[in-house]
């Protein structure tokens, strides 16, 4: 299945009014991808704008986000290091993480020359991740494909916390799939609406996953009927 045909399911099925995006961390730039021109605050600015075009993000382009930079594992002068140091000691200073937390971040371990963006549909080389902004509803249904609601012993919340960029290495190393309810910096350079968390999956397991996805849908379509006949009784 193409990944056109990919982002129609997934968009359907969630009835997404933001359409997927896609990242793959490369050793070159791709023929034929545009690499990115200007300065950017973070790391996350970025996917919004792989909602609108495809481009190249080399790894340098990141330094303006030593955080995202330091998830995404990037070598860093320095100066950026020295950044870095004194963002975290601010964090921990007003208590936004506790001393301990920092060394426990979960970051990527693959070297990359720089980064992939771009809409799903279409996108020119094999995704490594998806990323879609979901609300609450959404990820309900979300949560049940992926099968984070079962009531076994193994049952555990996925959503995760600050820093939103950490759910990626932690789809990519841990776990085949992942929600962050985000961080304020993630709020407010993305300046995506409160109503919307964020999803991520491992691409690796996209045929699964629309298996899956399709069967969930309608068992909640069945279930939805059951309860609207039930509430008809009441009115």
């Amino acid at each position: 299945m193409d990944k056109t045909k990919i982002n129609q399911e997934i968009v359907s099925a969630f009835k997404l009014a933001i359409p997927p995006v896609a990242m793959a961390f490369v050793d070159e730039q791709p023929n034929g991808v545009s690499a990115l021109e200007g300065e950017f605050p973070s790391f996350c600015t970025f996917w919004r704008m792989a909602e609108e075009k495809v481009f190249y993000a080399p790894a340098d382009k990141h330094y303006n986000c030593p955080i995202g930079a330091m998830i995404l594992g990037i070598e860093m002068p320095k100066e950026i290091q020295k950044e870095l140091g004194g963002l975290v000691e601010k964090m921990c200073e007003c208590s936004y993480l506790s001393e301990d937390e920092p060394a426990n971040i979960p970051t990527l371990s693959q070297k990359m020359s720089g980064v992939v963006y771009g809409p799903l549909k279409g996108f020119p080389v094999e995704p490594q991740l998806v990323m879609m902004w979901l609300k609450p509803s959404q990820a309900m249904i979300y949560n049940e494909v992926l099968g984070c609601c079962k009531w076994s012993e193994g049952m555990q919340s996925m959503a995760l916390g600050r820093p939103a960029c950490a759910v990626i290495p932690t789809t990519l190393n841990k776990s085949p799939f992942g929600m962050s309810l985000g961080c304020t910096g993630m709020r407010t350079f993305t300046e995506i609406s409160d109503d919307h968390i964020l999803a991520t999956l491992n691409y690796k397991e996209i045929d699964s996953f629309l298996i899956n996805l399709k069967e969930t849908v309608s068992a909640n379509k069945q279930m939805e009927e059951i309860y609207i006949s039930k509430k008809s009784q009441f009115a």
